[in-house]
């Protein structure tokens, strides 16, 4: 598995995780053990899944010392002006005495309280209670601002990113100031995407599904990556992207396959707290 460094204190995320969205409450403890037992060591939730109890009883059941299990959660929008307390209650729901990291979910920017939580996520994180601090959703924009007005520059910022949304300007940016990108929906959520004729040809060349090419891509992009899937034999498939390696033309014909094709909420309008 490999891991990249964060901006943070050294810390390290590993760059293939496993994501528990649209992942029913009573199915994420068994769905997470599979995840864990298959080598997975980063685990993605949020306070808004509904599913973090079954997130920590896995996590705390897995016989796998705490510091191996990389475990991030997320502050919903409704909760931006509380975000301390809301943090406690997503520890609590975890049965973790810390996470490794903390997300504002979405920025709202009609709500406008996205600067006043991130200074409040700085207290949680020089305490100690996460390991690091981001954000997921964020555009140029309200990263930008989140930059100019506090102290610290979110280590990561999660964000829809697949073939058929390569968010080329948004990677450039994190790039340019020391920040990671995570994508989520990395196989475009089974909407045509893993049918494309184009990844059907990388797909018999190399042997592996297109799901697994697809998250290759991700890999060698630099992307950390958290692809969701509730059957074991496709949590294990997902991890088998170890082995090879896509060379430069191939990598290019998926580069090409970018269409701007947003399926989640767009950022900017998203304001659902």
């Amino acid at each position: 598995m490999n891991s990249l460094m964060l901006n943070t204190d050294g810390v390290q995320i590993p760059q293939l995780g496993y994501g528990v969205w649209q992942v029913p409450a009573d199915e994420a403890e068994q769905a997470v053990t599979t995840a864990l037992q298959a080598g997975y060591r980063h685990i993605d939730t949020a306070a808004a899944y509904g599913n973090e109890e079954g997130v920590g009883r896995a996590v705390r059941g897995s016989g796998l010392p705490r510091e191996k299990v990389f475990v991030t959660t997320k502050l919903w929008n409704g909760d931006h002006g509380r975000a301390e307390a809301a943090f406690d209650e997503s520890l609590a729901r975890l049965g973790l005495d810390h996470v490794d990291l903390f997300l504002i979910h979405w920025p709202v920017p009609k709500q406008d309280k996205y600067v006043q939580a991130w200074k409040a996520m700085e207290k949680i994180y020089r305490d100690g209670r996460a390991k690091a601090i981001g954000v997921s959703n964020f555009t140029v924009e309200t990263l930008t601002r989140l930059m100019d007005e506090t102290g610290i520059t979110p280590s990561i910022n999660q964000i829809e990113l697949h073939p058929y949304l390569q968010q080329r300007e948004m990677r450039a940016f994190h790039e340019a100031n020391g920040i990671l990108t995570e994508a989520w929906s990395p196989l475009g959520q089974g909407k045509g995407l893993l049918s494309d004729p184009a990844l059907a040809v990388l797909s018999e060349k190399y042997g592996k599904t297109p799901a697994q090419i697809v998250l290759r891509w991700h890999l060698q992009l630099g992307n950390v990556v958290i692809p969701k899937s509730v059957t074991p034999a496709r949590i294990k498939e997902n991890i088998g992207v170890f082995d090879f390696i896509l060379d430069s033309e191939d990598m290019s014909a998926i580069g090409a396959l970018n269409k701007g094709q947003r399926l989640g909420p767009d950022p900017d309008t998203f304001n659902v707290a």
